[in-house]
């Protein structure tokens, strides 16, 4: 399910514990990828099956591809349907950074997706301009309304994709579980979203790597984080190659078409993964330049982007951003 655009960030956990407590590890599928959490406590107070379950209720929530689920319900509903808790959750986050971005991050972009071969079916011809325009007159959430926990739709084509923000939530959802239990120090990873709390030892933050663009390899830049949730979005991963030009899986719901720029990937640092999530696709669609000055105006969010300049890849840093960065030894 969910966010096939990003593919799990690659992690490096130095598996250290505390003084009498345990390392719980559990792992498994889940939303079309895999997940892994990683905890400290003297006993084990999670079970796998509990994991799966609260991934499975999501799953009934907000999952494209379970024809059951509560999404499928409103993208076949003609004007309106009560959502359950979760996904009330994200469509109101969804209202919040659609704002904040002025549209570029859009739920209900779905139709130009699959328009663009991102659905379940390639496309071999470019979709013709006519066509694209007839979709952007069912796209945007200006579509919608949230009344209490009732969305409407004032067109019964619009549909809603909630890939680029329900995974995050879900690493939130299983982190609050967590949290429940009394656990103070945890990972939680689910696709490449990723929740820590506490330290994997004695104020030793948990660290980070991030995915470089350039041959999948690492980048440069290893995080420490507590308390903090990051996500890495890239171009690189899920695009095709299409009558010469390379076609890319961010659309813009302004006019329909892939974003072009220059960014390959953005690394978001947040207080929620369900934020990190977010916004990664925003900073995707804009220049780095634009990027960047959007980070720095907004609370708890940072960014590390790589572009390409001249054929070279650079980096820009939000304001906030190096204070997660491990400082390498001189020695």
């Amino acid at each position: 399910m969910l966010k096939g655009a990003l593919i799990p960030c690659l992690i490096t956990l130095s598996c250290l514990v505390y003084a009498q407590q345990s390392k719980f590890v559990i792992d498994g599928q889940a939303q079309g990828t895999s997940y892994n959490i990683q905890y400290y406590a003297p006993n084990s107070f999670v079970s796998k099956i509990e994991i799966d379950s609260v991934l499975n209720v999501i799953d009934n929530s907000m999952s494209l591809y379970n024809n059951q689920s509560l999404i499928t319900a409103f993208n076949e509903a003609d004007r309106k349907l009560e959502l359950d808790e979760h996904m009330a959750n994200v469509v109101k986050r969804s209202f919040y950074i659609n704002r904040i971005s002025n549209g570029l991050f859009d739920i209900t972009v779905m139709p130009l997706v699959g328009l663009w071969g991102f659905g379940p079916n390639r496309i071999n011809t470019f979709p013709q301009p006519h066509t694209i325009d007839s979709i952007l007159q069912f796209v945007g959430m200006d579509k919608l309304i949230l009344e209490g926990n009732t969305l409407i739709k004032n067109d019964k084509r619009v549909r809603l994709d909630l890939n680029g923000i329900a995974q995050g939530y879900s690493v939130d959802v299983i982190s609050r579980l967590l949290d429940s239990k009394g656990i103070e120090s945890y990972l939680v990873e689910l696709g490449g979203e990723i929740k820590v709390k506490g330290y994997k030892d004695v104020n030793i933050p948990f660290e980070i790597a991030i995915e470089s663009p350039q041959d999948a390899k690492y980048s440069n830049i290893i995080l420490q984080l507590t308390d903090k949730a990051v996500t890495t979005s890239g171009n690189y991963r899920r695009a095709f190659d299409l009558e010469g030009r390379r076609i890319h899986h961010h659309i813009n719901p302004r006019d329909g078409y892939p974003v072009q720029n220059n960014v390959a990937s953005v690394t978001v640092v947040a207080s929620t993964a369900m934020d990190a999530d977010g916004y990664d696709n925003v900073f995707m669609a804009m220049t780095p330049e634009a990027g960047i000055s959007l980070a720095n105006s907004l609370e708890d969010i940072d960014i590390y982007i790589i572009y390409k300049d001249n054929g070279r890849f650079k980096e820009a840093f939000s304001a906030g951003f190096n204070r997660y960065v491990k400082k390498q030894s001189t020695n």
